[in-house]
């Protein structure tokens, strides 16, 4: 008898990376797929959930059965008030993880976000490592440091296995000298949420961006500790981006 797919949930599923994902991962795993204000005609799969990650009640309904939660809700803005951060990324992250807990899932991949670090990145302080002290550069940044470290206390207290993956910027293809060492293909992100899903660890928090020749994040736990192997580098479009 073959095994039964993963029952994975995708919340923010109408998202840039939310919804590659659906399309990348839907073959490998048993999608459930959530949405907000943005629901799609035609979603890539019929087991869909339409609520308000800052509504409990509302997103603890899509948790029976699964085994993992992809969280990828949130307001990604870094000009994001703090009422919408506090709404959507904390109270939401918190609702998340606590109706995952009670609903008996096992797994949590958060999606943090480079923005954690961005200090870092504002003064070139670079390479940066993981086991640095968070800099966020921005209150969406702060509530995903709070993201991360909320996975820290429930895999603590609670048994829960949470894996944070700090995303660097999404794109088909970089566009600009930036997009050179933080990118990270529709590919390469498939590849590395895969891993996190299928990982024994029991809690972590990895960059998420592709082999980029001139990359300033270290990637090396990503690649040993995750299995993670990044197909894409950002360096196949330097001539066109920097007119060398």
């Amino acid at each position: 008898m073959a095994n039964q797919k993963k029952r994975v949930l995708i919340t923010g599923a109408a998202g840039r990376i939310g919804s590659s994902l659906a399309e990348s991962l839907k073959d490998q795993y048993s999608l459930r797929l959530h949405y907000h204000r943005t629901i799609p005609e035609k979603p890539p799969v019929d087991d869909i959930l339409i609520a308000d990650v800052a509504d409990y009640d509302a997103i603890a309904k899509g948790m029976e059965g699964i085994d993992a939660v992809v969280h990828m809700a949130a307001d990604p803005s870094t000009r994001a008030t703090w009422e919408s951060v506090r709404e959507k990324n904390i109270a939401g992250t918190y609702n998340v993880y606590e109706s995952a807990r009670r609903a008996g899932v096992k797994k949590v991949v958060f999606a943090s976000t480079n923005h954690t670090m961005g200090m870092y990145d504002r003064d070139g302080q670079w390479p940066i490592y993981t086991n640095q002290p968070p800099r966020p550069d921005s209150l969406y940044g702060v509530s995903k440091v709070f993201g991360e470290t909320l996975g820290r206390y429930y895999v603590d207290q609670h048994g829960l296995s949470v894996i944070c993956l700090r995303i660097g910027w999404f794109l088909t293809q970089p566009k600009d000298e930036i997009g050179l060492w933080m990118w990270l293909s529709p590919r390469d992100c498939a590849n590395v949420v895969s891993r996190a899903i299928e990982t024994p660890l029991n809690y972590g928090v990895f960059y998420a961006i592709s082999r980029n020749s001139r990359r300033h994040w270290d990637i090396t736990e990503t690649i040993e500790k995750l299995g993670y192997r990044p197909q894409d580098d950002a360096e196949i479009y330097a001539k066109e981006i920097l007119g060398e």
